[in-house]
């Protein structure tokens, strides 16, 4: 039970990175390349990691939760919405504290921005919220 839980943490951090690379690189396009706001790049960027993650999770993550009936579809849906409103409120925070345009670091030519690392540490939060609720939706009716 220990080792399965194990690999499904490790899946679930694999899958995690994955997807944060996938809405990182979206919201800098979109921001960056298509001149939109954080705040609205943020929540389409968000959408597009979150549909990523879905297919994910129930093919690799939580083996077997691809029978997951309408109730865990209906609650990952729901657990997704929220974590959009707490990402998006943490991103509006972070832009009050720590601002947004300033330049942090210089890497290889690219110019790493506050508004990166606001990004960056809201997922670390929006993270702990995704895993226990998701999990929780996922193998509800599973045993262990």
């Amino acid at each position: 039970m220990k080792e399965n839980r194990l690999g499904e943490g490790l899946r679930f951090i694999i899958t995690g990175g994955v997807c944060f690379l996938v809405e990182f690189l979206a919201l800098v396009l979109l921001r960056d390349t298509c001149g939109l706001d954080t705040l609205v790049a943020t929540p389409i960027a968000f959408t597009v990691s979150v549909i990523l993650n879905y297919f994910l999770c129930v093919a690799w993550v939580f083996r077997g939760a691809n029978g997951s009936g309408a109730f865990a579809k209906v609650g990952f849906v729901i657990t997704s919405v929220t974590g959009l409103v707490l990402n998006e409120l943490l991103m509006l925070l972070f832009r009050h504290l720590f601002g947004e345009d300033q330049a942090v670091l210089q890497i290889f030519g690219f110019t790493v921005t506050m508004y990166m690392v606001n990004k960056v540490l809201s997922t670390l939060l929006v993270m702990v919220w995704n895993y226990f609720t998701k999990r929780a939706l996922l193998t509800r009716d599973k045993k262990e």
